[in-house]
């Protein structure tokens, strides 16, 4: 294997690692803020530390890179940002974890729809089996009963198309800049904002919380590592090796996603066993290249 490709995969895994664990930290920062402030704590430790960066590659913003690094600001960033939190209100770290797979299932869609990609017969199945192992996971315990769905659960969803919509944009728009320059810029947009939505919360009432400073260090922690490090590799690899390889890393974030889930005390049913293996199903179908 080519020195190129074992980075790529090295990069993979690390974020698979990185994102895996991420949803116990939003778990854990939802005990004592609400989903506006995980967000925006979230965002702003992720801007202050990429700011000198930012700054330095302010030179690279230009008619051509502005449009789709605003997109990854604020499509790609900081409405999943909100997205997660409030789905994972009522759904738990590993299911979201699950969920999470759906991406390159999107990123395959929307390719063939805007950005007139190919694709084969194995691809399309893998859609339709993705698809239905989302609709497995998301009516609960009754796969029959539509009615009892966790709605909570199509919040992270759309997170997963907005998710797809920027490692599109990432890899046709901005393949001539560093992963580092993508998110440094795209973070200098979503600072200020979530700023704003930060001091219009009540902060107040959190600081008496026993697990203040606890829960405030794990967001923090996931705002440098779920965010700054972890957007900056992502998009290193979707301009290194391509939007599908790079989506692939989610068919690895749910293993990471329930081992921390199941360490933390929550449990699996069979159903959702069963829909984890067919999501993970279409995520291999959709990556299988057509002829």
């Amino acid at each position: 294997m080519e020195r190129k490709n074992i980075t790529s995969w090295l990069i993979l895994f690390l974020l698979a690692l990185i994102w895996g664990g991420s949803y116990i930290l939003m778990k854990q920062g939802l005990r004592t803020f609400n989903f506006w402030q995980v967000s925006s704590i979230r965002m702003l430790s992720a801007f202050i530390f990429l700011l000198p960066f930012g700054i330095r590659n302010l030179k690279k913003l230009n008619k051509k890179t502005i449009l789709p690094i605003i997109i990854v600001a604020f499509i790609g960033n900081l409405i999943p940002s909100w997205l997660y939190p409030l789905g994972q209100t009522q759904v738990d770290s590993n299911l979201a974890g699950v969920l999470n797979s759906l991406v390159p299932v999107f990123v395959l869609i929307l390719g063939l729809l805007f950005f007139k990609k190919k694709t084969g017969i194995l691809q399309i199945i893998g859609v339709i089996t993705g698809l239905t192992g989302a609709a497995m996971l998301i009516t609960k315990d009754n796969l029959f009963h539509f009615g009892q769905m966790n709605y909570y659960s199509l919040y992270i969803i759309f997170a997963t198309i907005l998710y797809s919509i920027n490692i599109n944009q990432v890899n046709v728009f901005l393949r001539s800049l560093s992963g580092l320059e993508i998110s440094s810029l795209a973070f200098i947009f979503i600072g200020p904002v979530s700023a704003g939505i930060l001091i219009g919360t009540d902060l107040s009432s959190v600081t008496e919380s026993s697990t203040f400073w606890f829960d405030l260090v794990c967001i923090i922690t996931l705002g440098l590592l779920g965010s700054a490090l972890a957007v900056s590799l992502v998009n290193q690899l979707i301009t290194r090796a391509g939007s599908m390889f790079a989506s692939s890393v989610t068919y690895i974030i749910p293993v990471f996603a329930i081992m921390w889930g199941l360490l933390d005390g929550e449990s699996l049913n069979l159903i959702q066993i069963l829909a984890t293996l067919v999501i993970m199903i279409s995520v291999y179908l959709v990556n299988k290249k057509h002829k």
